[in-house]
């Protein structure tokens, strides 16, 4: 039994996504540097498999209420979810890792 109620296992599920918003960033960050440094398949899949927990949940748990989709407000809460979760805390700091790495590497090959 597990906060007082048995059947409430999958609550476990959110806590990979829980922690993903204060430290997501800096993983997708510290992915997006290691892409840049050695590209290949290994470290492109590491940051696609990594990320898949906590996104897949909270975006399932976003979109399964499949009756509240008659609002019209739901769609602009799927949006702002997927602009400020998938793109903000994940794709835009692994883009900045890559970035800031791809800059680095060729200010130091030209200088």
């Amino acid at each position: 039994m597990m906060f007082g109620y048995s059947d409430e296992w999958w609550v476990l599920l959110f806590y990979p996504v829980v922690l993903w918003v204060p430290f997501g960033p800096f993983v997708m960050a510290a992915f997006g540097a290691w892409c840049a440094r050695s590209p290949g398949p290994r470290a492109r899949l590491w940051s696609v498999l990594v990320p898949l927990p906590p996104v897949g949940v909270s975006a399932v748990a976003m979109v399964l209420p499949i009756e509240g989709w008659d609002e019209p407000s739901r769609l602009n809460d799927v949006l702002g979810y997927a602009a400020v979760y998938i793109g903000g805390i994940t794709v835009l700091p692994w883009l900045l890792g890559w970035g800031c790495t791809r800059l680095v590497r060729a200010r130091r090959a030209g200088a």
